[in-house]
């Protein structure tokens, strides 16, 4: 199984800024523990008093990361990492998909998506409760240039109820049967190895990374500035 970086390895000899195209705090807390340990000067959305709200009108993970990352990279005028991500349960014919994060409505919490989730599965057996997380990652620099991007997925199986409380959105619910445990349940140093995220993550770092070395133009971190 790989292993994940130790902490104090940094790839960046200056540190860049990149900003999380996201304003989901567990998310923004999710990509900082995995590409911290890389040396960029990492920011969300949450820190741009000016960012704006892309709308997701995408039909596909791709398109909805590409919207996210070019049209806030022009707007902020930074480097942007756009990630969109979801749930896709094969009982459901890929529902609850690109609408994950909004299942129950427009006014939809982690609780109330889950609780749908699981009366729409209510009378289906373990061994048809197959399902997959999806993530694609965008890369934009500041003109809205795609400069890398990356898919990947995880398969496992929705459980009858919640186990375990770390993660977000679906994960008390979405067991890894290899582990016999939710992504609720496992540690983040697990999840950090076997999840969707993790996966596109470790893909595009490389490319980051060279970026960084040779082409950025985004500008120096307050902290490299001191």
């Amino acid at each position: 199984m790989a292993e994940l970086p130790p902490k104090e390895t940094s790839f960046v000899a200056e540190r860049r800024l990149l900003v999380l195209g996201t304003h989901n705090k567990k998310k923004g807390i999710e990509l900082r523990e995995l590409l911290g340990p890389y040396g960029f000067d990492l920011r969300t959305l949450a820190d741009f008093s000016e960012a704006i709200e892309v709308e997701e009108t995408g039909e596909t993970f791709a398109e909805n990361a590409l919207l996210k990352a070019t049209v806030q990279a022009k707007h902020l005028g930074c480097w942007v990492l756009g990630e969109d991500s979801g749930l896709a349960v094969d009982a459901l014919d890929g529902a609850p998909g690109v609408y994950s994060a909004r299942f129950s409505g427009p006014e939809a919490t982690d609780e109330s998506n889950n609780q749908l989730l699981l009366e729409h599965l209510a009378d289906m057996p373990l061994e048809q409760r197959g399902a997959h997380y999806t993530c694609h990652v965008v890369l934009s620099d500041p003109m809205g240039n795609v400069r890398a991007e990356w898919e990947e997925c995880c398969r496992g199986r929705i459980l009858f109820g919640y186990h375990g409380t770390g993660g977000f959105g679906y994960d008390p619910l979405f067991e890894i049967p290899e582990y016999h445990m939710t992504f609720g349940q496992l540690g983040y140093r697990v999840k950090a190895v076997l999840s969707h995220r993790s996966r596109a993550m470790r893909a595009i770092i490389p490319r980051l990374i060279t970026l960084a070395a040779e082409a950025w133009t985004g500008e120096l971190a307050e902290s490299a500035k001191k």
